[in-house]
C-alpha cells in the first residue's frame, strides 16, 4: 500500500499483509508522528516492498518495524514491566480501562516501538531492563522527547524507591505519576485518578492558551 502523510508529505509503502482487512485503522507517520488512516479498500494491488521514500531519500525497512495497527478512537498503552505478577496485574487493570496493550520484552524492544508509535499511556518500571534506575533507557528517551509530543503521553513509573503519587519525585523523573510496587494491586484506581487529574490540568492549560490568543 502506498501512503503519503498529509502533514509532512513523507511517502512510504507498507506490505499488504501488514494491513488489517475489513476495517479502517491508522498508523503514526514515522517522520512526524501524525496519525494516518489506512483504508484497505483503497490499497494498491499486489504486495509491495517496505521502504520509505522521503525527500531526503532515507530508507526504512517496515517489514522489520514493530507496527501495531491501532483502531480509530482506541486508547493505546505500552507496558514495560518484567516482573510477571506486576505485569499481569497491570495488564488486567489496563484491559478494564479499555486500553489496547503492547508489552515490551526489553528496553531495545520498547525503544523500537516508541520510535514508530504514539502511545496514549506508558507504564514503565524504573528498573526495566537495567540494574540502575537512573539509567533507564525508556525513561531517558521519554525525557528527551519534544514537549509537543510528550505532553500527549501519560507516563506512569512503577517504583521501589518512591511512594505512590509522590508528585515531587514524579516531576524529578519527568513522569506524570509514580506508583510504588507495594500498591500494585490498586494500580487501576491509581492510574485512573492520575490520568483524570492530568486531563483536567491540560484542559485548563489549553483554555488559557486560547484566552491569550496562543492557540
Amino acid at each position: 500500500m502506498d501512503i503519503t502523510c498529509n502533514s509532512c508529505s513523507a511517502k512510504f509503502r507498507i506490505p499488504d499483509e501488514k494491513i488489517p482487512r475489513g476495517r479502517v485503522s491508522s498508523i503514526p507517520c514515522p517522520k512526524c508522528k501524525t496519525r494516518i488512516p489506512l483504508d484497505p479498500a483503497k490499497k494498491s494491488a499486489g504486495s509491495v516492498a517496505a521502504e520509505l521514500e522521503s525527500s531526503q531519500s532515507q530508507d526504512f525497512d517496515f517489514v522489520e518495524k514493530p507496527f501495531d495497527f491501532m483502531e480509530e478512537e482506541g486508547l493505546t498503552a505500552l507496558l514495560c514491566e518484567q516482573n510477571p505478577h506486576a505485569r499481569q496485574t497491570i495488564e488486567g487493570a489496563l484491559n478494564l480501562m479499555d486500553y489496547r496493550i503492547t508489552v515490551a520484552e526489553n528496553a531495545r524492544d520498547a525503544l523500537k516501538r516508541l520510535r514508530y508509535h504514539a502511545y496514549d499511556l506508558i507504564v514503565v518500571n524504573e528498573s526495566f531492563d537495567t540494574n540502575n534506575p537512573d539509567a533507564n533507557g525508556v525513561l531517558i528517551y521519554l525525557e528527551r522527547l519534544n514537549m509537543s509530543i510528550r505532553r500527549n503521553i501519560f507516563v506512569a513509573m512503577i517504583s521501589n524507591r518512591y511512594r505512590t503519587m509522590d508528585n515531587m519525585m514524579a516531576f524529578h523523573d519527568s513522569v506524570n505519576l509514580v506508583v510504588n510496587i507495594k500498591n500494585i494491586e490498586d494500580v487501576g484506581k491509581i492510574l485512573s485518578r492520575g490520568i483524570t487529574d492530568n486531563q483536567l490540568f491540560y484542559n485548563v492549560y489549553r483554555e488559557t492558551l486560547k484566552e491569550t490568543g496562543r492557540a
